[in-house]
């Protein structure tokens, strides 16, 4: 939970993630921390993170809230070698699908999830999960699932 209030300020500074409250990130690292990672800096103080959770309907899928990297961190492939580790540590879950919600000015991330299909050998589909109309705010944008997999099933330690 210590990790909260600093994933939450890399949030802030990212310029392009919804910032959700500082309550919340507190939360998400108590509740979620199993499908959640940080990665740290020489410091030993936060420099990345992401954070996901199982869809209850569906076991088998990851979805990842938030990805983020401090802007000092940017350009070195972090936010991939997190998306690779989580998806690593999740697998022992039978996980074979990630999904997040990219909008579409999100370059970084849409190049970030794209590269990780390529990278894995995977197919990516992508389809408008919530319009922008549906926010009650109506200066957002469409939010754009991206589904990646199936996943190609990892070895458990058990076969040779």
């Amino acid at each position: 939970m210590e990790d909260g209030a600093a994933i939450w300020r890399i949030a802030r500074d990212s310029e392009v993630l919804d910032l959700n409250s500082s309550y919340s990130y507190l939360l998400w690292c108590r509740d979620f921390a199993a499908t959640s990672l940080v990665a740290r800096g020489a410091d030993g103080e936060p420099v990345a993170f992401v954070t996901g959770y199982i869809r209850p309907e569906r076991p088998h899928t990851l979805v990842v809230w938030q990805i983020a990297v401090d802007h000092t961190h940017r350009g070195r492939g972090l936010a991939g070698v997190l998306l690779d580790a989580l998806t690593t540590r999740v697998a022992s879950r039978g996980i074979d699908t990630v999904e997040t919600t990219v909008t579409p000015d999100n370059t970084a991330s849409d190049r970030l999830f794209t590269s990780y299909a390529r990278r894995h050998d995977v197919p990516l589909a992508r389809e408008v999960l919530f319009a922008g109309d549906l926010f009650p705010d109506r200066a957002h944008q469409p939010e754009v699932l991206y589904r990646v997999g199936p996943l190609p099933s990892r070895p458990t330690g058990d076969s040779l």
